[in-house]
């Protein structure tokens, strides 16, 4: 026992002093309790101490189907006895054929090639210079569309491209002078309408204002990027029902490629595969990652038409190679996985059974529009954000200074539970395995944590 304790000791010591943990401000992190995961099992983490946390975020976003998934684990042990890793630099792998083929078979139709990566980031990269580079030589092209519109409160990764069609100040201003240049329309935050308008009653006017942009810019843009039904990082902002189908018939209007983030929604998490397909509507590029690999292993794919393909097909001389790739590109651990994710999916009709989920979750988010401080709760499938607010009836903010998002994720945490805060917006994101008990005692602690926090206010 004591020698278990000295290394859990050590452990905590050796992160403070050697690990650089991401969104995190470290002069904080080094002062607070350590909480260091090495267990886990469906929707349960276990820290190094044994104690036991509902994973209310899947593990950002990506762990679908749980922890320690049966079907997921054989999968990847059996692809170990043949290969872990090959390039597909003038190379391919079995598993890496076998999932392109099967995520062509579900995706939006029309979408019918698949160019790997290993992240959210680097799949939103890949869409942005795929559009740009086919502009610059395809037959249909227009070498004078170099420039992307994207909607403020977007997130669509941490690498230089798509920080630079990003548009939450706090993660990207910092970076201004790296960044290329974007068109930045408003983004549909009914709670806190940029034009002072209510929904419905607003006509959504914000559609009205993104195509007076389309418009005058439409000859010098080459693509639009959105992330479909829920801006996940700015507070699970919702759009209007028919705004993404709206979205597309004016990039079709005004001849400006669609590049769907699918990152965040993708693989369930609002109640379809896809999210695009809430709205019966196909991209011109789709990026895909976090649920893809089922949480396991890091894997991203990018999607395109046959048509932007053909924009790349050429003699070699001609140099249209889509010059892009990544290590571990097509990784067959990776890829093994997803095909395992996918199978999941298919064989535990994943889809079908949450949707009591969802309705269960609506119901027990209704009481939480009683408590004093929060303003707005947001839904979509399993996705979720409580926007906490000093009074209802201005909607005021926090100072930052009072880190209010923060304390109730780790009064949460005291509680068996963790979470994450986008500011003073509680975020709940479960795996879809979640069950209807598990999914009570989430809600309970969450409840409870915003009040045990806010009632001291």
């Amino acid at each position: 026992m004591e020698a278990i304790e000295d290394r859990n000791r050590q452990l905590e010591i050796d992160d403070r002093k050697y690990i650089w943990h991401p969104f995190t401000q470290m002069q904080d992190y080094v002062k607070e309790e350590s909480l260091i995961i090495e267990k886990g099992d469906g929707c349960t983490l276990t820290d190094i101490y044994g104690n036991e946390y509902i994973d209310g975020v899947s593990s950002l976003w990506t762990n679908v189907h749980g922890h320690r998934k049966k079907e997921l684990d054989v999968a990847i042990k059996k692809q170990l006895d043949k290969i872990a890793h090959s390039t597909m630099l003038g190379l391919s792998n079995v598993p890496a054929i076998r999932y392109a083929k099967k995520i062509v078979e579900i995706a939006p139709s029309g979408l019918t090639r698949v160019f790997y990566s290993d992240s959210g980031s680097t799949a939103v990269e890949i869409a942005l210079k795929i559009a740009f580079q086919y502009q610059q030589q395809a037959e249909e092209g227009n070498p004078e569309k170099k420039k992307f519109i994207s909607l403020y409160n977007s997130y669509h990764g941490d690498t230089i491209g798509s920080v630079s069609v990003g548009g939450i100040d706090l993660f990207h201003s910092m970076y201004k002078h790296l960044l290329f240049e974007s068109i930045k329309a408003e983004s549909p935050y009914c709670y806190r309408c940029a034009f002072g308008k209510s929904y419905p009653g607003c006509n959504v006017e914000c559609l009205s204002r993104l195509e007076e942009i389309m418009s005058i810019h439409a000859h010098e843009v080459t693509a639009m990027v959105i992330e479909p039904l829920v801006q996940g990082a700015s507070g699970m902002l919702l759009q209007p029902p028919g705004y993404l189908r709206k979205v597309r018939e004016l990039c079709d209007k005004y001849s400006i490629f669609m590049i769907a983030d699918e990152v965040a929604v993708g693989f369930g998490k609002t109640g379809k595969m896809f999210a695009c397909e809430h709205e019966d509507v196909t991209p011109d590029i789709m990026a895909l990652a976090k649920g893809i690999s089922g949480g396991y292993l890091p894997l991203a794919a990018t999607l395109t038409t046959e048509k932007i393909y053909n924009g790349f097909l050429g003699e070699y001389e001609e140099f249209k190679t889509f010059f892009h790739g990544h290590t571990y590109t097509g990784n067959p651990l990776a890829c093994i996985a997803a095909i395992a994710n996918l199978e999941v999916f298919e064989e535990e009709n994943v889809l079908d059974k949450l949707q009591a989920k969802i309705r269960h979750l609506k119901e027990r988010l209704l009481s939480f529009k009683d408590l004093k401080n929060v303003g707005d709760v947001r839904q979509c499938g399993i996705m979720v954000g409580i926007e906490l607010v000093t009074d209802k009836d201005t909607k005021g903010t926090f100072p930052h200074k009072e880190r209010i998002g923060h304390r109730v994720i780790k009064e949460a945490r005291k509680r068996g539970l963790i979470i994450r805060p986008l500011g003073d917006v509680i975020v709940l994101m479960p795996p879809l395995s979640i069950s209807m008990d598990e999914l009570d005692r989430l809600c309970d602690i969450t409840y409870e944590s915003i009040r045990a926090v806010t009632e001291k206010i």
